[in-house]
């Protein structure tokens, strides 16, 4: 027996837009960490021009912090010009400083440091190493806002390959099974079967639906259980006798919502591997229990002893799995059984 479960997650959307508010939010921080540095200059010291001084210096700091996030590291450290981009850093650092430090004689007539006192070399110290400090915290800033985007792009272009994947799914039905289908209409209608206007009407159902009705990210549940029933029900015709296919629903699916072709996949694998390729006493068994937070879909089918694992069975299986990663992360429970001469599949999603 063989079994497998995903419940992996991934990171929240983060919209680019929200970059320019975060870094507001940062230097609205490093001001106040700046000015609570600083404030027994005013208490204690009784510095008139301390305000004036303070943003000056983050002015200052700030367009230090930028030049080196959108100019130095872009055309110098992400080529791999490493030394060029450390020379210009240390520039930038020492043209920094000189300003900074003449507009503190400028106010004052001394450099500010931790105290005010007149020892040049203390205060510089002091300075330099919190300047590369405040450098180092806006390096972070910008690598974690281009992380989060990085992963929204990547995430974003998931989506739309597997929704690419979907609607190619959605484009097409089993040649064999619509042939059936058709022929098995043309069978009743050569016997003015009262059985024909119903197989039509489902079928339209089903066109419907697929063309029509899927095209949102999530879709009414009624309306995927009731395309699912269409579905069993044209099987039920195509397979006649052969096969004991059983759908139990429990709940009410009104007022919920699913991604569509959830279910799908699971049931054309079932009778493409099972069903159709078992000779006698074939079944499917299909139960779908549903409650206020959550639905529980479970199929189980026999077959031969030298039919391949379904699981294997292509696009739609392995796209199903990368949907509820996306769509659901750690919100659904996929696992697959496949045992010697059935196979049963259990999907749990949380709404």
């Amino acid at each position: 027996m063989m079994a497998h479960s995903t419940t992996n997650k991934i990171p929240k959307s983060f919209k680019s837009g929200q970059a320019k508010w975060i870094h507001i939010a940062f230097w609205v921080i490093i001001t106040i960490f700046f000015l609570c540095d600083r404030t027994y200059l005013i208490y204690k010291r009784g510095l008139p021009d301390f305000i004036e001084c303070a943003v000056v210096r983050i002015l200052l700091l700030a367009g230090i912090a930028y030049l080196n996030l959108y100019y130095f590291m872009p055309r110098f450290l992400m080529q791999r010009k490493y030394v060029a981009y450390f020379i210009l850093v240390v520039l930038s650092l020492v043209a920094y400083l000189v300003l900074q430090s003449v507009y503190d004689l400028y106010l004052y007539g001394y450099i500010l440091g931790p105290f005010k006192r007149e020892i040049t070399f203390s205060a510089i110290s002091y300075n330099v190493f919190a300047t590369i400090w405040y450098l180092i915290l806006t390096v972070a800033l910008k690598l974690s806002i281009d992380w989060y985007e990085q992963n929204r792009v990547l995430q974003k272009i998931k989506i739309e390959k597997l929704q690419a994947e979907v609607n190619y799914l959605r484009s097409q039905i089993n040649p064999h099974f619509l042939f059936n289908v058709l022929n098995n209409l043309y069978s009743l209608t050569l016997k003015k079967s009262e059985l024909a206007p119903g197989v039509v009407l489902k079928l339209s159902d089903m066109m419907e639906y697929m063309l029509y009705e899927s095209d949102e990210a999530f879709v009414p549940l009624e309306k995927e259980i009731s395309y699912l029933e269409n579905y069993l029900e044209l099987e039920k015709l195509r397979q006649g006798n052969h096969a004991d296919i059983k759908l139990n629903i429990t709940g009410k699916a009104k007022g919920h919502k699913i991604a569509p072709f959830l279910l799908l996949p699971l049931v054309e694998n079932a009778f493409k591997h099972g069903v159709s390729k078992t000779v006698d006493n074939a079944y499917l068994h299909i139960n779908i229990t549903i409650e206020q937070q959550s639905i529980t879909f479970s199929i189980e089918n026999n077959k031969l002893n030298f039919i391949e694992a379904m699981h294997n069975g292509g696009i739609g299986l392995s796209n199903l799995e990368e949907r509820l990663q996306l769509l659901y992360p750690g919100k659904h429970l996929f696992e697959v059984h496949d045992r010697t001469d059935k196979y049963s599949v259990l999907l749990k999603i949380s709404f």
